[in-house]
C-alpha cells in the first residue's frame, strides 16, 4: 500500500486491501468521518451526514467480505458521498426502508428539510454494489453556479487553498474527494459542473454521455442537459463507479437503452494508434498562460506515447456560451416552477394563493437562480421565443453537427477543462458574465450530449490544472482509455493537497 494516509488513497488500493483483509470497511469508513469532522468548519462541504448508518454499512460490508463476498463488487465496502441534488431515503442493509433518511435540499433554503420518500437511481446502483453512504454534499443552489459560493448553506472552500472555491456546481463533492472525505462522490454536469470543479481540486471528474446514467430522482435543472457523473482519485476509480452507475433505466424517459461495457478493461495503457485532435477554439481568450502551458505539456506526452496528434476545428465553439445561457434558464424556468409552497418544501405561509407563491419564491430563491429563471422566462415569453430559444436550439445542432463530423475522423479530443485554476472566493460574484465564462470549455460537450472527462494535469501557481478528453456518444471507453494512459505516464495519480501528507492519520487499519 501507498505512504498516503488511509483517507487519501484511491479506491483500486483499499478494495485491494479489503480483499486480502488488510483493512476493513469500518476502518475506511472511520478515516473518512475523521477528516469530515477535522475539516467540517473549514471545507464546508457536507450538508448532511450519517455516521451512525455509515459504520453500521461498513460492519455489514465487512460480513459480506469475510464471508468470501465482493470479487465482482469492487465498491463493497467502499465509503461515498452523493451531492444534494440526488433525493434518498434510509435502507437497512436487507433493503428494508427505515423511517427518515437524509435530507435532500439542492443547496436551497425552498427545500430546507426535505426528506424523500424514494431513492434515486444513483443511490439504489451504490447499495447495489455494496458501497457505503456517508452523506450528501454541498452544492450550488440547484446546480446553478461555477464556484460553489450560491449555496445557501454558505460556500465550499477548496482542500487545496481555503481562500479560493472548488469550482461548481459540484464543489462540494470535488472538495470531498480531493480532501479525503470520501473515495468517490457523485455530482452532476449541466454545462461542466463535474469537469470544472475536478480540474480546480486536483481530481478525476467524468461527464457521461447523456443517457448513459439514469436521471431518476435527480433534482432537474436543465433537463436536455443534466447528466451524473463520478468524481475519483484515479481514472481507474473512475471507470470502476461508472460501470457500477451506467445502464438503461426505463424510469428516466432520456436513458438510452444501450449495452454498458467493462470500462476497467479498456485501461490498456496503450495510446499509440490512436489518432486525437486538438481544437484550437478551445484555447479561449484569457486563458491563464500557466494553464494553456500544463495542458499544451499533457498533449505532448500523449504524443510522445504514440497518439497521432492533430488540430481541428470547432468553429461554432465561441456561440456555445449564448446558446447554453438560452436553453438552460428556459428549461430551468419550467423545472422550477414545481417549488409553489403547496405541495412540498418550504411555504411563506401567505393566505392568497399568488400572495403565497411569491412570498415563497421571493424569500426561498436566491439571488442567481431568480436571475435564471428570469432569464429563461424572458427566452420563452410571446415575441421572443422564436428569435432566442428556437435560434439556440437552432445553433443547438450545429454545434453537435461540427463535434460529430471532426469525431469521425479522429478518436477523441483534448482540450483544457478550465481556462483558470482556483480562483479566489468573491472575486467574481459582482460579475456573472465573468464566473459564466469558466465553462467556455466544458458547456459545448453538454450541448452536444457528449462524454468528457478532466483528468490531473499538474499545477500553476501550487494549484490544481485539469486536462479534458472528449469521445463519441457513448464511447466512455476511449476517453477513459486515453485518460489512464495519460495518468499513467505523467504521474500525477497521487496528485493531493498538501494536508494529505500532515501526518497523525492511520495508513492502515
Amino acid at each position: 500500500m501507498s505512504d498516503l494516509p488511509l483517507a487519501d488513497r484511491s479506491i483500486t488500493e483499499v478494495a485491494r486491501a479489503l480483499r486480502d483483509r488488510q483493512t476493513t470497511a469500518r476502518a475506511l469508513t472511520d478515516a473518512c468521518l475523521a477528516r469530515i469532522d477535522r475539516d467540517a468548519e473549514r471545507l464546508n462541504t457536507f450538508l448532511a451526514l450519517d455516521a451512525d448508518a455509515a459504520r453500521r454499512a461498513a460492519d455489514e460490508a465487512d460480513a459480506a467480505l469475510a464471508r468470501g463476498e465482493g470479487s465482482d463488487r469492487p465498491l463493497l465496502g467502499i465509503p461515498y458521498a452523493l451531492k444534494d441534488i440526488f433525493v434518498t431515503r434510509a435502507v437497512d442493509w436487507d433493503g428494508g426502508e427505515l423511517p427518515g433518511g437524509l435530507p435532500t435540499t439542492a443547496g436551497s433554503l425552498i427545500l430546507e428539510g426535505y426528506r424523500s420518500p424514494y431513492a434515486s437511481a444513483a443511490q439504489e446502483a451504490f447499495e447495489r454494489a455494496g458501497a457505503i453512504l456517508l452523506g450528501k454534499t454541498n452544492c450550488d443552489e440547484f446546480a446553478m453556479g461555477s464556484s460553489n459560493e450560491n449555496s445557501a448553506y454558505g460556500p465550499v472552500r477548496n482542500p487545496w487553498d481555503e481562500s479560493t472555491v472548488p469550482g461548481g456546481s459540484s464543489g462540494g463533492s470535488s472538495a470531498a474527494v480531493a480532501g479525503g472525505q470520501a473515495y468517490f462522490a457523485l455530482g452532476t454536469d449541466t454545462g461542466g459542473s463535474i469537469r470544472q470543479p475536478a480540474s480546480l481540486t486536483g481530481t478525476v471528474g467524468l461527464k457521461p454521455t447523456y443517457g448513459r446514467v439514469s436521471r431518476f430522482g435527480m433534482v432537474a435543472f436543465a433537463s436536455s442537459l443534466d447528466q451524473a457523473g463520478p468524481f475519483t482519485r484515479t481514472v481507474r476509480d473512475a471507470a470502476l463507479v461508472l460501470g457500477a452507475l451506467a445502464g438503461y433505466d426505463p424510469r428516466d424517459s432520456t436513458s438510452v437503452d444501450t449495452p454498458v461495457p467493462d470500462y476497467a478493461a479498456a485501461l490498456t495503457g496503450e495510446v499509440r494508434g490512436l489518432r486525437i485532435g486538438v481544437p484550437r477554439e478551445f484555447f479561449v481568450a484569457g486563458m491563464e498562460p500557466g494553464v494553456e502551458s500544463a495542458v499544451r505539456a499533457a498533449i505532448d506526452v500523449l504524443r510522445e506515447l504514440g497518439a497521432e496528434i492533430v488540430e481541428v476545428s470547432l468553429p461554432s465553439t465561441d456561440r456555445g456560451l449564448a446558446t447554453y445561457y438560452i436553453i438552460a434558464p428556459a428549461e430551468a424556468s419550467a423545472n422550477l416552477a414545481r417549488y409553489d409552497g403547496v405541495r412540498y418544501g418550504v411555504s411563506a405561509g401567505a393566505g392568497e394563493l399568488w400572495e403565497n407563491y411569491e412570498r415563497t419564491r421571493g424569500s426561498g430563491f436566491g439571488d442567481e437562480v431568480k436571475r435564471r429563471i428570469m432569464l429563461g422566462t424572458y427566452a420563452l415569453s410571446a415575441g421572443y421565443y422564436d428569435a432566442y430559444y428556437v435560434k439556440a436550439q437552432q445553433v443547438r445542432t450545429l454545434i453537435k453537427d461540427e463535434f460529430d463530423a471532426v469525431l469521425a475522423d479522429v478518436d477523441a479530443l483534448l482540450a483544457p477543462t478550465s481556462p483558470n485554476v482556483a480562483f479566489k472566493i468573491g472575486a467574481k460574484m459582482d460579475d456573472p458574465l465573468a464566473m459564466y465564462l469558466n465553462d467556455a470549455c466544458t458547456l459545448p460537450v453538454n450541448i452536444a450530449g457528449l462524454p468528457g472527462i478532466s483528468v490531473p494535469c499538474g499545477l500553476s501557481e501550487g494549484l490544481p490544472v485539469g486536462l479534458q478528453v472528449i469521445g463519441r456518444a457513448f464511447d466512455e471507453a476511449t476517453i477513459l482509455r486515453v485518460a489512464d494512459a495519460y495518468e499513467r505516464a505523467a504521474g500525477f495519480a497521487e496528485l493531493r493537497p498538501p494536508t494529505a501528507r500532515s501526518g497523525g492519520e492511520p495508513v492502515s487499519a
